[in-house]
């Protein structure tokens, strides 16, 4: 493993989309004596399959898996994950957006999130022509919040924990399960604080719901939240 790499992991269905995320890759800062690496899927039978081959292929400590529709605006976000990521060993992964205390509905916006990000879906349904910011409270540690789960649009991880391809053949509740993977082998996920959001999720093509309800029961019946280590604290 790699300890001075970083890789972008990306599954796509649209070139415009991935294009577009790609140059604003290809513009933020490297930290001193690290590289960055990209793998892009295309095709990939589910997200968890993806996300799994691209895992395995990839030799670098530090993987940033993200959507295709995921655009990083700050400059200098490199810096800021290898910096938390360096100075707390027990933060497995780091995401934009994330709830301090999981919902018993298993659904992640039931409860107050924390975080921030600029959101195009308003743009996209042509009910305003700005984009919406979205952005949540503060409970901030030393510039952090400890959550229970992170959205998926943006999961950067520092340690390697298998994706649950076997439960998940889809495209939904991935962020949700990974987020209790990392918790049961007591790892922390934290959300960093944002005066303005880190990126913008152009998200008014996402995937369809039509499927939703049947993932969350599945994370309900694996992942009892009765059972689950604390992940605030």
């Amino acid at each position: 493993m790699d300890d001075k790499k970083i890789c972008f992991i990306i599954c796509y269905n649209r070139k415009v989309y991935l294009e577009e995320c790609l140059l604003y890759l290809q513009h933020l800062y490297v930290p001193n004596g690290f590289s960055v690496d990209f793998l892009t899927i295309s095709d990939a039978p589910s997200i968890t399959e993806g996300y799994q081959a691209a895992m395995e292929e990839s030799d670098a400590k530090y993987k940033i898996y993200m959507h295709q529709d995921v655009f990083i605006l700050y400059p200098y976000f490199l810096d800021s994950l290898i910096e938390i990521f360096q100075l707390y060993s027990r933060i497995g992964m780091i995401g934009m957006v994330g709830t301090p205390e999981f919902s018993s509905d298993y659904i992640m916006w039931s409860k107050q999130l924390v975080g921030g990000h600029y959101k195009d879906y308003y743009c996209n349904q042509d009910r305003d022509k700005t984009c919406a910011y979205d952005n949540y409270r503060y409970e901030l540690n030393h510039g952090l919040s400890m959550v229970d789960a992170i959205d998926g649009f943006l999961m950067a991880t520092a340690y390697d924990i298998p994706w649950r391809t076997d439960l998940l053949d889809g495209w939904h509740f991935y962020d949700v399960s990974q987020s209790f993977e990392f918790r049961k082998r007591g790892y922390k996920i934290a959300v960093p604080g944002q005066n303005c959001p880190w990126c913008l999720h152009d998200d008014g093509t996402a995937v369809g719901l039509w499927d939703y309800d049947q993932y969350r029961r599945i994370c309900m019946e694996e992942y009892p939240l009765s059972l689950l280590p604390p992940g605030t604290h």
